[in-house]
């Protein structure tokens, strides 16, 4: 009787032990594929992204001198969903995608500053006030950074609304958090982040202290020139008359809808006489040149939300020079694809366990055995 109640323990056994097998390896293979496409593949990919070299400077033939280079890193419209867009889950899935693809460039790359151009969040011209504290400790979340590294915000039109719906209320909202700051400087280079919403000009007094701050950046900015002797001209002054030397400066601006108005731009060329212009707003990467010298390059948006391959800037700044390189996240649909193909081969492992489907290694060992007695 013993040896029979012992067989029947074996038999019995025998299936849960399979069965057991199977799970073991389900959870593997999606615990693999988890991984690498919710952590792993930022890595991989963003690891790909170096930094642009700046071109040593020479000084009448003299050997090349290396000055200090700023490593700042640009990216733009996040768009944080708020309470009344968007499903909780596409809210969840976009959130955890910037966070991974921010906090990986951050280990890799070790930006010293990260601006972002604008359209932080996606509701946040009519969030309420308890919305808005929750969009903002979830933006402090995702995008926290070491003390070392300096993050600067500039406030888009889906953050404080247009110029037709904003109010110095949902201005100071964002100041608060942000900070008010217009004119940065770091390693001799001067930033000048201009929120163009404020630029439209309807006479509303928003925006005529906007025209009042821009032209007192202007004229501290003419006064930096005293530092950089070389670029100073006979007449030059620091009563605000003569423009400071292009090299000093870049401007990282939000757009003004699709495009600033020509008017503004000239505005801002005029004032501030930039080397460089970095904007947001179109989700999209363009170029144009002002009056045939100034470049601007509009930055894509940072959101899978927004595109299927987004991405950042990347720039190698001195106070005489600068380069740029575009720094690529993963692309959707090869994450996509990816799951879809672990989702097969689990379907294929499982009915294959069961004998419903003959196992492609059988199938082609036995085909090799064949071949072989021939």
């Amino acid at each position: 009787m013993a040896r029979i109640g012992l067989g029947f323990g074996r038999w019995n056994f025998h299936p849960l032990k399979r069965k057991s097998s199977l799970l073991l390896k389900l959870i593997a293979v999606v615990f693999a594929v988890l991984l690498f496409c919710e952590f792993l593949i930022y890595y991989l990919v963003i690891f790909q992204c170096k930094w642009p070299e700046v071109k040593p400077t020479t000084d009448d033939g003299e050997q090349a001198t290396r000055e200090p280079v700023l490593k700042a890193m640009f990216l733009a419209d996040t768009h944080l969903l708020g309470e009344f867009l968007g499903h909780w889950l596409d809210k969840l899935r976009r959130e955890w995608q910037m966070e991974r693809a921010f906090q990986t460039a951050l280990w890799l790359l070790q930006p010293e500053v990260i601006f972002i151009l604008g359209d932080v969040f996606d509701e946040g011209k009519w969030s309420t006030p308890e919305a808005w504290a929750d969009d903002v400790a979830r933006f402090q979340k995702m995008f926290r950074h070491p003390s070392h590294m300096q993050l600067k915000v500039v406030a888009g039109n889906h953050d404080i609304g247009f110029h037709y719906e904003m109010n110095i209320y949902k201005v100071k909202r964002f100041e608060k958090v942000f900070s008010s700051e217009r004119l940065f400087s770091w390693k001799g280079i001067n930033f000048v982040m201009v929120n163009s919403v404020a630029l439209k000009g309807d006479g509303c007094g928003i925006c005529s202290k906007a025209e009042a701050e821009l032209t007192e950046v202007s004229h501290r900015l003419n006064c930096s020139r005293e530092h950089y002797p070389l670029y100073r001209r006979s007449d030059a002054n620091c009563s605000g008359e003569d423009a400071a030397p292009p090299e000093e400066r870049n401007i990282p601006f939000k757009e003004n809808y699709d495009v600033l108005s020509r008017e503004a731009s000239q505005k801002l060329l005029w004032w501030l006489q930039p080397r460089l212009v970095l904007s947001g707003h179109t989700h999209s990467a363009c170029e144009v040149h002002h009056e045939g010298r100034v470049p601007e390059l509009s930055i894509p948006s940072f959101s899978w939300r927004n595109r299927n391959n987004p991405s950042f800037i990347m720039g190698s700044i001195t106070p005489t020079d600068y380069a740029l390189s575009k720094c690529y996240l993963p692309r959707e649909h090869v994450v996509l694809i990816i799951y879809c193909g672990a989702v097969g081969f689990l379907v294929v492992l499982t009915l294959t366990h069961f004998g419903l489907l003959a196992s492609p290694f059988l199938s082609g060992s036995n085909l090799l055995r064949k071949h072989k007695t021939r």
